[in-house]
């Protein structure tokens, strides 16, 4: 029979009638059913009869030709020099490179009896070719993904449905001629980037992340104060979607070598534009980009929406309607000292009010204050915009932080000469910043006479609606810093559970934990006898002014966060 068939069998195929496996005319029959289609055909007619399945069928083949038997699941396809061998090659012959080292090639092929095709890829790799056997469908599926380019890979990730005119190119000419490269501008990179952003928005997401490594690019957005990954676009993409990004944020393209800041605008909608500050960095495997969501809507929220405490609010308002003086906050980065300052600048906003800010980089635009970026490499420092300030007929001014004796001694003269100054200092708590000022050289008589409050401040995640009573030992609520007469029975600790309107965390937003702390006499006197932050501390408490601990506990006993959320963000 097989003398009368025009059929021509393969290595494979011969190999399964000498050995008994299949028949010969079942051999024939798969082949004369699949004739010139892709290689593999023949496996999977044979499947698709189930006359030998796809395992077996590479199983037999491995043991029959004497190559290893590798299973693609275990393969990463970030890791596949899908460059080694040719697109159309792939395709064709339905085989996929593993690995390159030097001049070998790892190939996963389904039929290692395909001489021709062997040949033809020896031919345009110029490689000794290593050959490994998988099964036949995961070796098709694996190509279609490979098969897929870049661009479709990123529809894939965005949608048909997604609005393309949603960036704001502000400033015409703001790019070099290489804006006009099909491959920067194309627009799958444009569609992309957009609905990244988008979505991080709608998240409410304060970062976003683009990563180049080595095996694969990552994109993750930090929201309520935790990262998290939200996409792996081609690696290939990496350079093109670097360099969209540096346009619209008005960047040099062509400078890789160093980091780079720049700002961009999306436009969502005729009322409403959100501010992203835009950071590059080169690392060993590209520009590592993080965009800040500046949302000028945070400094409307209010103090309310802040989560001061009643006592807390009212200290504070008091203070921001002092004609004079200075007030400090406090934390670390990323604590929302920025949001409360302005929230504060945003209240005392009115027509009659000269407002004047030196910030690095401003990050909220609120139209009736006069905002400046420092620019230290100009000349333009935190110290020279106060003192170009007090000649700008101020009533409040803000500077974005306190670092040097200069500034320290600027703002402190300023609060002393009748005008409101309100600043930033990184320190740990609110009686530290006292002492924090007397390092950094300022006198304690000017200290006394000029600092009127100081808020520390931090960011608890507040926990989302789907919360649930949890029980929690005596002990553990005692050791948290919970007195004895407060576990009377009548509140009820609450803890995460997870919902799809939290994606799973348990938590939805953030709310600030606060220490206001209002300058008595009292504390005027420690600090003009040279006292410590123990002693201030101490004068604080004795004054009811509740530490970090002791507001995030209540924030506990209101069931508006967790008690692992404020032992993570509060020292005891």
């Amino acid at each position: 029979m097989a003398a009368d068939t025009p059929i021509a069998l393969n290595g494979l195929a011969r190999a399964l009638i000498q050995q008994g496996r299949l028949t010969e005319a079942d051999v024939i029959s798969c082949s004369a059913a699949k004739a010139g289609s892709a290689s593999g055909s023949l496996l999977q007619e044979l499947a698709e009869r189930k006359l030998m399945s796809l395992r077996e069928a590479a199983r037999f083949a491995a043991q029959t030709f004497g190559y290893p038997l590798l299973d693609l699941a275990a393969i990463e396809k970030q890791q596949i020099p899908r460059d080694a061998v040719d697109r159309k090659l792939i395709q064709k012959h339905q085989v996929v490179p593993l690995a390159r080292r030097q001049n070998r090639l790892t190939l996963a092929v389904a039929d290692p009896s395909n001489m021709r095709a062997l040949d033809e890829i020896r031919f345009q790799t110029g490689a000794q070719l290593d050959l490994v056997v998988v099964e036949a469908d995961k070796l098709l599926r694996l190509v279609e993904t490979l098969s897929e380019t870049a661009e479709d890979a990123l529809r894939g990730l965005t949608g048909e449905d997604f609005d393309m005119e949603l960036l704001d190119q502000e400033a015409p000419g703001e790019a070099s001629g290489d804006e006009a490269n099909a491959d920067v501008d194309d627009t799958p990179v444009v569609r992309f980037i957009q609905k990244v952003l988008v979505d991080a928005i709608n998240e409410g997401a304060s970062d976003i992340h683009f990563e180049p490594y080595e095996k694969y690019y990552r994109i993750r957005v930090r929201t309520d104060g935790v990262l998290r990954e939200i996409a792996q676009p081609p690696l290939m993409l990496k350079e093109r979607m670097a360099a969209r990004i540096k346009i619209i944020s008005r960047l040099d393209i062509s400078e890789k070598r160093v980091p780079q800041d720049g700002r961009m605008k999306l436009t969502l909608s005729k009322t409403k534009a959100i501010d992203f500050r835009v950071s590059t960095l080169p690392t060993l495997h590209g520009e590592k980009i993080v965009m800040r969501i500046l949302d000028p809507s945070s400094a409307m929220l209010g103090v309310d929406a802040l989560g001061y405490e009643p006592d807390q609010k009212k200290a504070l308002l008091a203070a921001i309607d002092r004609p004079y003086g200075m007030i400090l906050v406090t934390g670390p980065t990323g604590s929302g000292k920025t949001v409360s300052l302005y929230t504060c600048l945003n209240m005392l906003n009115k027509a009659g009010v000269n407002i004047s800010t030196a910030e690095d980089p401003a990050e909220i635009n609120l139209a009736g204050i006069n905002q400046v970026n420092v620019n230290e490499k100009a000349g333009l420092t935190f110290a020279t915009a106060l003192r170009a300030f007090l000649r700008q007929d101020p009533d409040v001014i803000m500077v974005g932080e306190i670092r040097d004796l200069e500034t320290a001694e600027i703002s402190v003269k300023a609060a002393q000469t009748g005008h409101l100054v309100l600043s930033t200092l990184h320190t740990n708590d609110a009686p530290g910043t006292l002492e924090r000022l007397r390092n950094m050289g300022v006198a304690p008589f000017n200290i006394a006479s000029s600092v009127i409050m100081i808020t520390a401040q931090r960011l608890a995640r507040r926990l989302c609606s789907c919360k649930q009573p949890v029980d929690i030992p005596v002990e553990a609520l005692l050791h948290a810093g919970f007195r004895a007469d407060e576990l009377d029975g009548s509140w009820q600790p609450f803890g995460p559970v997870g919902c799809e309107r939290c994606k799973g965390s348990g938590y939805k937003g953030r709310v600030g934990i606060y220490q206001v702390m209002p300058i008595s006499e009292e504390m005027t006197h420690i600090i003009m006898t040279n006292g410590n932050s123990l002693d201030i501390a101490a004068q604080a408490e004795r004054e009811g002014v509740r530490d970090l601990r002791q507001s995030g506990l209540l924030k506990v006993r209101q069931g508006v966060t967790s008690l692992e959320e404020v032992l993570a963000t509060t020292n005891e």
